[in-house]
C-alpha cells in the first residue's frame, strides 16, 4: 500500500503546500519498535525524504527530541558551506547540496511546528531558532538570486513563522533574535514571498510591550508600509498596519514625520479605510483616534497651504499635494464620526485655517485659470489636475462638518465672512464633484437654530448679494412678514 501524500501545511493561518514527495511504500520502512536504531541509521544516511515522510505520518504529535537535535546538527553543519560562501563569493556555486539539506530541515521543523505546541517547546529549548536567524541573515548576507537559495530562504522563514503561532514563550526568543535584524533584512527584499513571510513572523510577535521596541527603530516601521505599496495583494503588511501600527497613536506620531509623501498617502488610505469601515469604533479605538485626530489636524493646519503651489506655473509637487489633499480627506472622514467631531470642533485654528484657504483657492481660481477654476481644464488620464479633484467640496464639506449642531463654530464661520464665500461656490465644477451639494449642506449646518445667520442670508438676497435662484438651489428662500426678512428651509436638515 502505498504511503500517502502529506496533507498542505498551514502556516499560522495562511495555507502553503507541502513539498512534492515521491511515493514511498511503507513496506520499506522498519517496525516502530526500533524507533531509536532506526533513526541512527536514517539520519546518518541524511535520508531526508524520509525524515519529512515519517515526521508527519508518524511522529509528527509524539515526535522524540532526538529527530529535532539531529535536524539541528544537520542545520549546524550545512551552515558552514554557507559561512564560507559569504567569505569567498567562488564557493557559491558548492552550495546545491547544502542548500538541499538546508530546505528539507526547515521543512520537517516547519511541519512539525503546525498547531502543536509540544514540538514547539521541544524545538525552542534547542535554541534551534538562533540557529535558523543567523542562517537566513546569511542568506542575505550572499545575494545570489539562486532559486536552491530562494527556497531554503523560504522555508526558514516559514518555521520561524510557525513556532511562533500561538507560542508566547518561542515569540519571545524569535523576537530576541530576530529583532531588528531579519526584519531590516527581509522586509525590503526583492522576493515577495519572503517579504509576506517576514511580515508574518513580525505581525506574530508584536506586542504592546514591543511596539515601544519599534518606536526606536523606525526603520522597520516604515519598511512595512513600503512593503504594502510594493505587494498590496499580500494580507501581512495590512495587517500590520491596521492591527497594530494604527492602535499605536505614540508610534504613528513617531514614524508621520519620517515618512515620505507617498508613505503618508498610504499610511492616511489605510486610516481612512478603518474610520469608514462596517466595524463601529470600540472603547478602546476611541482614545486613539482622538491622538490621531490632533495629529492629523495639527498637520493640516501646519501644511495645507501647500496645496497652493498646484497654481503655480512651475512644475509642482503632486506627491506633496496629494498628502496635503489626503490629510483633508481623513479630516472630513473623522469629523462624520460622532466619537471624534467634538474633539475637532474645538481644535485651535482648524476651522479659520480651513475658511481661508477655501477664500484663497476660491480666488486664484477666479483670477486666472488653474485647477482651482471652476471651468476646469481638459484632463488626460494621470493629469496633475486630478490630485486636487473634489479639493474645494470637501473644504466646505469639513467646514458643514465642523459647524454641525455648534452655535459658536456658526457664529465663528459669520465673523470670517465665510458664508458670502460658500455661497458664491455653488457652481457646477468638473473638478469639484457635488460640490453644490456640500453647499447646501453647509448651509443648513451654518444655519440650523441660528437666526444670525438667517437673517444675514436673507438680507444679501434683498440687497442683490445673493440671487433667489441661487437659495433655491441651495434649498433656501426668502419670505417676506412685515418689516421682517424670513430665511426659510425647503429641504430636510442633513446628518454630517
Amino acid at each position: 500500500m502505498a504511503a500517502p501524500r502529506p496533507p498542505p501545511a498551514r502556516l499560522s493561518g495562511i495555507m502553503v503546500p507541502a513539498p512534492e514527495l515521491e511515493q514511498i511504500s511503507l513496506a520499506y520502512l522498519p517496525t516502530m519498535v526500533d524507533k531509536n536504531s532506526f533513526l541512527n541509521r536514517t539520519f546518518g544516511n541524511h535520508n531526508l525524504f524520509f525524515w519529512f515522510v515519517i515526521i508527519l505520518s508518524f511522529f509528527r504529535e509524539t515526535a522524540p527530541r532526538t529527530i529535532f537535535q539531529r535536524v539541528l546538527d544537520i542545520l549546524k553543519k550545512s551552515s558552514h558551506a554557507v559561512e564560507l560562501a559569504c567569505r569567498d563569493p567562488s564557493q557559491v556555486e558548492n552550495l546545491a547540496s547544502s542548500l538541499q539539506l538546508i530546505t528539507e530541515c526547515f521543512r520537517c521543523l516547519r511541519n512539525a511546528c503546525i498547531e502543536c505546541s509540544v514540538n514547539q517547546n521541544s524545538i525552542r529549548n534547542l535554541d534551534t531558532i538562533g540557529v535558523a536567524v543567523d542562517l537566513i541573515l546569511l542568506f542575505r548576507e550572499l545575494r545570489v538570486e539562486q532559486e536552491a537559495l530562494l527556497t531554503a530562504f523560504r522555508c526558514g522563514l516559514q518555521f520561524l513563522g510557525n513556532i511562533a503561532s500561538r507560542n508566547e514563550d518561542s515569540q519571545s526568543i524569535v523576537w530576541v533574535h530576530a529583532f531588528p535584524e531579519l526584519f531590516l533584512s527581509c522586509l525590503n527584499h526583492p522576493d515577495k514571498k519572503i517579504v509576506a513571510y517576514s511580515s508574518m513572523i513580525l505581525f506574530t510577535s508584536l506586542n504592546h510591550e514591543r511596539m515601544k521596541e519599534l518606536e526606536e527603530n523606525l526603520n522597520i516601521a516604515i519598511d512595512v508600509i513600503d512593503a504594502y505599496q510594493k505587494h498590496p495583494e499580500s494580507e501581512w503588511p495590512v495587517l500590520i498596519i491596521t492591527d497594530l501600527f494604527l492602535k499605536s497613536p505614540e508610534l504613528v506620531q513617531a514614524m508621520f514625520p519620517k515618512l515620505n509623501n507617498q508613505e503618508r498617502v498610504t499610511l492616511l488610505d489605510l486610516m481612512i479605510a478603518k474610520i469608514t469601515s462596517d466595524e463601529p469604533f470600540t472603547t478602546d479605538d476611541i482614545p486613539v483616534f482622538l491622538r490621531h485626530a490632533e495629529l492629523i489636524a495639527s498637520t493640516f493646519v501646519d501644511q495645507c497651504k501647500t496645496v497652493l503651489k498646484l497654481a503655480s506655473e512651475e512644475p509642482p509637487d503632486d506627491e506633496e499635494a496629494l498628502a496635503t489633499i489626503r490629510l483633508l480627506d481623513v479630516l472630513c472622514e473623522m469629523t462624520a464620526n460622532t466619537e471624534l467631531l467634538g474633539y475637532l470642533q474645538v481644535f485651535p485654528g482648524l476651522l479659520e485655517r480651513v475658511i481661508d484657504l477655501l477664500r484663497v483657492i476660491h480666488v486664484t481660481g477666479k483670477e486666472t485659470t488653474n485647477i482651482f477654476s471652476n471651468c476646469g481644464c481638459v484632463r488626460a488620464e494621470g493629469d496633475i489636475s486630478n490630485v486636487a479633484e473634489g479639493f474645494k467640496s470637501h473644504l466646505i464639506r469639513l467646514i458643514g462638518n465642523l459647524c454641525y449642531k455648534n452655535k459658536d463654530n456658526q457664529d465663528k464661520v459669520n465673523e470670517l465672512d465665510g458664508i458670502p464665500l460658500i455661497l458664491d461656490n455653488c457652481n457646477i465644477s468638473d473638478s469639484n464633484p457635488f460640490l453644490t451639494q456640500w453647499v447646501i449642506y453647509a448651509i443648513r449646518n451654518l444655519t440650523e437654530d441660528n437666526s444670525q445667520n438667517q437673517d444675514l442670508i436673507a438680507k444679501m438676497e434683498e440687497q442683490g448679494l445673493a440671487d433667489a435662484s441661487l437659495l433655491k438651489k441651495v434649498g433656501f428662500e426668502v419670505e417676506k412678514k412685515g418689516e421682517k426678512l424670513i430665511l426659510k428651509s425647503t429641504r430636510d436638515t442633513p446628518k454630517p
